[in-house]
């Protein structure tokens, strides 16, 4: 045999530097990403969401700061200018509903109120019943829904049954009747303040049964999930399940339909008020607004304009920030 031309050369070992280099690669290639950093990956993809989340937490920041806004302008949104209104017609005075320096967005007909203070303080009303009755709708149906998947049987067909219930019921109707029959004075609130706490409480109640369905189906489909029956083998208890197990793979679905059930309940606190049973004057509301400006839409339309303008911005803005949560947080979910 013949000995080989070329003796093999020994590889050379690698250095500390490149051993540290492919350990941290290493270390990047297998590291885990939270579900909720996922979604707010997601999330900033979307830039019509980030949009609506911005117009949402610009329009909670203006409720919140109203009366520091108004001070600084030099505005009470209560304050008459009967100056400013056209004594023949009871129009403002000047175009554009009497827009200037002085009122960025007009004077209300008659009494000349300032309309920017108004659209503040309105905000104020409606955000407040738009998150307080989504509160008290995802608590009541999650719960219930939660419990009707879980248990089944005659538990499952009660609540159900008042879901379906309530789904039929003239909600409209009902709070209308219900809110002018009650009292000036109830649980230390007099006023407006009665109205508001009414509507909250009549808004979440007949909006539960929508969130109790869907938390009820993805109960039903999660109950029988290899880790519910593997907390079931080791003795887990039953409200342990439900805490622990269920109820945190139902946040996602949760905070969906809370992100989209707010613009509805801000709409509905825009009706009520249109039709006289919302806030009383003079608390500002924008459906209450917008029920004063049908006299004056042929000689005043802005007085109509800022109102409507002020509640379509709203519901749009939370539509699409709560699209975009919904497609966030749904793996599957794809524009």
């Amino acid at each position: 045999m013949t000995a080989p031309l070329h003796e093999p050369t020994a590889e050379a070992a690698p250095s500390a530097a490149e051993e540290a280099a492919v350990a941290s690669a290493g270390a990047k290639a297998v590291q885990g990403r939270s579900l909720g950093r996922i979604a707010w990956e997601r999330l900033k993809r979307d830039k019509l969401a980030l949009t609506g989340g911005v117009v949402v937490l610009v329009l909670i920041a203006l409720a919140l700061l109203a009366p520091v806004i108004t001070s600084l302008l030099g505005q009470d949104p209560d304050a008459y200018h009967e100056s400013l209104i056209d004594p023949l017609y009871g129009t403002p005075k000047g175009s554009l509903g009497g827009m200037s320096g002085e009122h960025l967005l007009g004077v209300e007909p008659v009494n000349g109120r300032d309309i920017l203070a108004r659209i503040l303080y309105g905000a104020r009303v409606s955000l407040l019943v738009g998150f307080l009755s989504a509160v008290v709708a995802v608590v009541l149906g999650t719960v219930l829904g939660i419990l009707a998947g879980f248990f089944g049987g005659w538990v499952d067909s009660v609540i159900s049954r008042v879901m379906d219930g309530l789904l039929a019921f003239p909600q409209l109707l009902f709070t209308i009747a219900l809110v002018s029959v009650m009292p000036g004075n109830m649980l230390g609130l007099t006023g407006s303040s009665v109205r508001v706490f009414v509507m909250i409480l009549v808004i979440g109640f007949f909006g539960w049964p929508y969130i109790g369905r869907v938390v009820r189906g993805q109960t039903l489909s999660m109950r029988e999930r290899e880790y519910v029956e593997a907390a079931r083998s080791l003795g887990a208890g039953r409200f342990y399940i439900l805490f622990k197990e269920l109820l945190p793979n139902l946040v996602a679905p949760i905070i969906v339909y809370t992100t989209m059930m707010i613009p509805t309940n801000i709409l509905t606190e825009a009706a009520l008020s249109f039709l006289g049973v919302g806030v009383k004057p003079p608390t500002s509301s924008w459906g209450q607004m917008l029920s004063s400006a049908i006299d004056y839409y042929e000689s005043d339309p802005m007085y109509m304009v800022v109102p409507g303008v002020a509640i379509f911005i709203t519901v749009l803005a939370f539509n699409l920030f709560g699209d975009g949560v919904r497609d966030a947080l749904d793996p599957k979910g794809s524009r």
